[in-house]
């Protein structure tokens, strides 16, 4: 083991003994991953604690590093983490630097599954174009379309910048599904497009002033919260909502 990867096991080490002093620590296996994005994790096996921190961690300051080796052993051992470390690894890992290493990484490593735009009930292609017309003048850059490939019930839409790809949940590809409120899930991913994602105080804001202002223009708003709530109830989950 490197001189760096057995400083970076002491720190787990420490956390370890500071959240259950009680207990002897075990023995911890620490790695850089090249995950897709900014990812990590820990997992005990066989009494031997194995984490694996994104490679865009590599250069991250100590303190970083020791803020994330209490936020994963609390974790692991199901402890609330201390609000000074939570502060301290989302202050370096909610820069402009990180945030865009960790799009680059999902770029180039991560895969987008793509089904079609065209569904059994609704063809999204189609439904862009009438939007973008009516409410974004036909200028709104037109991403790669799809139906997610399961019926998610939780997130209904999701726009992904990184992939410049907009997918809608499959259950909306239903005739029971009224033509509006699929509009309305697009109409929203559309508007992360014209609305970018903001950083305030070293923190990424996806839903803005201006989103919410411009989102709430939609004629069937108000319908399609009341249909979000019917969604989760249906279903006993959480709020269904658009990401």
């Amino acid at each position: 083991m490197s001189d760096a990867a057995s400083h970076l096991s002491y720190l787990y080490t420490e956390a370890f003994r500071q959240i259950e002093p009680k207990r002897m620590p075990p023995e911890v296996d620490v790695r850089f991953y090249p995950y897709a994005g900014l990812h990590h994790t820990i997992r005990l096996r066989s009494g031997r604690v194995y984490v694996r921190i994104s490679d865009i961690f590599r250069h991250a300051p100590l303190k970083v590093h020791r803020a994330l080796a209490f936020i994963l052993v609390s974790r692991l051992l199901r402890r609330r983490t201390p609000e000074v470390h939570d502060r301290v690894y989302r202050d370096y890992a909610c820069t402009p630097e990180i945030m865009r290493a960790a799009d680059l990484a999902r770029q180039k490593r991560g895969r987008k599954v793509i089904s079609s735009a065209r569904g059994q009930v609704y063809d999204l292609d189609r439904m862009f174009d009438r939007l973008n017309r009516r409410y974004f003048g036909g200028k709104l850059p037109k991403p790669t379309l799809t139906w997610s490939q399961r019926r998610t019930r939780r997130i209904l839409g999701h726009h992904d910048g990184v992939h410049d790809t907009i997918v809608i949940s499959k259950t909306l590809d239903s005739r029971d599904v009224p033509e509006w409120f699929v509009e309305y899930i697009l109409y929203h991913e559309m508007l992360h497009i014209k609305h970018p994602a903001r950083f305030i105080n070293g923190r990424r804001y996806y839903h803005t002033k201006a989103f919410r202002a411009e989102e709430q223009r939609f004629p069937y708003y108000e319908q399609a919260q009341e249909w979000l709530e019917r969604i989760a109830r249906r279903y006993y989950a959480p709020r269904a909502r658009a990401a």
